[in-house]
């Protein structure tokens, strides 16, 4: 029964824009599957879905395969229209954005995959981002304002 219901949850996920955990819960249950907030909370962190910002600003759920296909647009879309300020010292870099922007950009920042980045914090609008040392640093903070400019 679980494989089927990750396979449904697959299916939908995959083909409408499914916004919040309640939406998904309605559409399986309209699918037949009798299932729970907790169980289906449970089965997206298993298929590791990812929220992203859709073209509109809102967010939906993805799978794995659409969430990298899609991370790079909506990362520089994300950093062009949200940068206002960036900046390290020592090992960090600090990220100023337009109010209610920082998640989104640092969702942008961890699908880099770089491996000096050790993570992100993002409150509001600001972020922190922890890299391994201070070259790293300058690596990091040229690699994002070139995504800015570009």
């Amino acid at each position: 029964m679980k494989t089927k219901r990750h396979n449904k949850i697959l299916e939908i996920v995959e083909n409408s824009v499914i916004e919040t955990q309640e939406e998904l819960i309605s559409r399986l249950r309209q699918s037949g599957f009798d299932v729970t907030q907790a169980t289906v909370s449970r089965d997206m962190r298993e298929l590791k879905l990812a929220k992203v910002m859709t073209d509109k600003g809102t967010y939906k759920y993805t799978t794995p395969a659409q969430s990298e296909a899609d991370s790079s647009h909506v990362y520089n879309r994300a950093l062009i229209g949200s940068i206002k300020y960036i900046d390290g010292a020592g090992n960090n870099i600090v990220i100023k954005t337009y109010p209610g922007m920082a998640n989104a950009v640092a969702l942008g920042i961890e699908s880099l995959d770089e491996p000096e980045i050790l993570g992100c914090v993002a409150g509001d609008d600001s972020i922190i981002i922890v890299v391994r040392d201070n070259q790293a640093v300058i690596d990091i903070c040229a690699k994002i304002k070139s995504l800015i400019s570009s």
